[in-house]
């Protein structure tokens, strides 16, 4: 499968608002770990080959362990996660799948008894963007390297 368009040549200043936005995920609240729960867990959700080798990657280097990034797909029946990651997990893949019925109450309280509105507003951000990536490697067909 080749790559479709490449949207950072098509539409580089679209694009690089994308990047952006991305860069300032970086400068909020959220933790590299949490940050990387996020965009493995989403990209999961979204099938994105791509960002799930991209964030795997990015994980590891981080420090986070093989079984954790694993355990993802089935986090809550692993003890691999503490509270504050279910809940950020759970908010996750609420926005990831918006249409099924939004951010529940149950989600969204149990993400306001471990973090503060600051911490809310900065995974909100970081779910919803790994999301837009998702969807321009997903429909431009943006294939890992082989390594």
């Amino acid at each position: 499968m080749n790559t479709r368009v490449k949207i950072d040549k098509a539409q580089p200043a679209v694009y690089n608002a994308v990047l952006t936005l991305e860069k300032s995920i970086h400068n909020t609240v959220l933790t590299a770990k949490h940050r990387e729960l996020i965009k493995i867990r989403a990209s999961q959700i979204n099938g994105c080959a791509y960002c799930i080798d991209m964030h795997t990657r990015d994980a590891r280097k981080g420090g986070e362990t093989e079984q954790r990034i694993y355990g993802l797909n089935a986090w809550r029946d692993t003890p691999f996660y503490d509270e504050q990651e279910r809940a950020l997990l759970a908010l996750t893949e609420d926005v990831t799948l918006i249409s099924k019925g939004g951010v529940s109450e149950e989600t969204y309280n149990n993400a306001a008894v471990v973090f503060d509105e600051e911490y809310i507003a900065a995974a909100i951000m970081a779910i919803v963007t790994i999301n837009v990536w998702n969807r321009i490697a997903i429909s431009t067909h943006l294939q890992p390297a082989l390594v």
